[in-house]
């Protein structure tokens, strides 16, 4: 079994949990994993950040004319002398 050591933990949130580890009868420790073991067993989405957004966004978005592109800006030449 592993160790894990939360540093600065806000006190409000660490009363909190006190709270509720009680209120469901285990200790803090006990509350922690149960949250950590339930958090992660939610299943993951499949999709990547740039799908969820379209998925999320989609009924909102509007017709948006695009210009067309123009021809890629050339690089200084700073070899040239004056």
């Amino acid at each position: 079994m592993a160790t894990l050591t939360i540093r600065q933990l806000d006190d409000d949130l660490k009363a909190a949990l006190r709270v509720q580890a009680a209120r469901h009868g285990r200790s803090m420790e006990a509350e922690v994993r149960a949250i950590l073991r339930q958090a992660l067993a939610q299943p993951q989405p499949a999709t990547g950040l740039g799908q969820r957004l379209v998925g999320r966004f989609a009924s909102a978005a509007a017709e948006i004319d695009i210009p067309p592109r123009s021809l890629p800006r050339t690089a200084l030449d700073w070899t040239e002398t004056r």
